[in-house]
């Protein structure tokens, strides 16, 4: 049995990491930190968890991290990778939720993040913990770049066309995300009364998680890609749904054959569905799931493809991630602990 620890664990990332890992046959969680709430116990702020976790908040001190196979970093940007250098230098792995190690290029991480990165060196041994792409280079990694949750279902949305070369790389992504994918702090803007009954976008003029998923379709494709991305704040709790448009190179390509090309692609993805033609994916259906549903449309036969990616913003488009990552890691079955259902209503 493996010993992992979650740093930063006071979000709704980290307590949905804890969920999952409670219940993983492989793993025991021996420390939960947050120097705020070091001291208090972790089911008195997330009582879901009663029964399941007997453990106090501590202070995030790494020579404490160190006795860990594996430590999850649940934290805001810029904070993983201030200890993961002492980490992995003793023997420890680990898996970063946040952006510290997704984008390659450290000038255009330090310009959206708007920091010093403290580790840059590490940036380009981080493998990009999308199993789906990189299974193979997780199993032998020790730092994870877990993706981001508009990246992961945007990319899973895209991948077998780009591979293929079947799309011009202009692509339009227009994403909803709920409330949750803002994070568990105070803000006016999603208090109940502000989100509510309405709908809009933000950050139109430029996103972080553009240059991350750009980042990745360009290597896919081995030329650049132009991606609009335009997210989108839904009023309810948890879930993604993208909706991405991208024209057919040559008008040759059936809806049929796009079809099966997908379902070729993702039949041995656990974590993948591909829906029957003409479906139209819920976010409802993959709630508290480590599961992307996809369905493609070639709106009036012609060359322009509509292709729906729904994912759970907080399983696999992030806590249910790393722990399939983490899975792979260890050499256990990438199913472990993941295998739920979505939950209806």
């Amino acid at each position: 049995m493996k010993k992992v620890a979650v740093v930063g664990a006071t979000g709704y990332t980290g307590v949905e990491l804890l969920r999952l890992l409670v219940n993983h046959p492989q793993i025991r969680v021996s420390q939960v930190t947050s120097r705020e709430n070091a001291g208090t116990r972790v089911d008195a702020m997330f009582p879901n968890l009663r029964g399941f976790l007997d453990l106090d908040f501590t202070a995030p001190e790494v020579e404490q991290l160190a006795d860990n196979d594996l430590v999850f970093f649940a934290t805001p940007n810029g904070v993983a990778m201030k200890s993961t250098p002492a980490l992995l230098a003793a023997g420890v792995k680990v898996i970063d939720l946040a952006a510290d190690f997704r984008i390659k290029n450290i000038e255009v991480w330090e310009k959206w993040y708007e920091m010093k990165h403290a580790c840059p060196d590490l940036v380009a041994e981080a493998v990009y913990g999308l199993p789906e792409l990189n299974r193979a280079e997780i199993a032998k990694a020790r730092l994870i770049a877990n993706p981001g949750c508009y990246p992961t279902a945007v990319t899973l949305g895209l991948v077998p066309l780009i591979e293929q070369g079947l799309v011009d790389l202009d692509i339009i992504a227009d994403t909803k995300s709920g409330a949750s994918g803002a994070g568990r702090k105070a803000s006016v803007a999603h208090l109940l009364c502000e989100s509510a009954d309405s709908f809009k976008a933000y950050g139109v003029s430029g996103h972080r998680h553009q240059p991350e998923i750009a980042q990745t379709l360009t290597n896919l494709a081995g030329k650049a890609v132009d991606l609009t991305f335009v997210p989108h704040l839904l009023p309810m709790i948890r879930g993604i749904h993208a909706t991405l448009y991208a024209d057919l190179t040559a008008n040759t390509e059936s809806a049929a054959s796009i079809q099966a090309l997908y379902e070729a692609r993702y039949q041995a993805e656990a974590f993948v569905d591909v829906m029957p033609p003409k479906s139209h994916p819920e976010t409802r259906s993959v709630r508290g799931a480590n599961t992307c549903r996809i369905a493609i449309h070639q709106p009036q036969g012609g060359k322009r493809l509509v292709v729906l990616s729904v994912i759970d913003n907080l399983v696999k488009g992030a806590a249910g991630q790393a722990v399939q990552n983490m899975n792979l890691m260890f050499g256990y079955p990438e199913t472990t602990g993941l295998l739920s259902p979505g939950l209806l209503p």
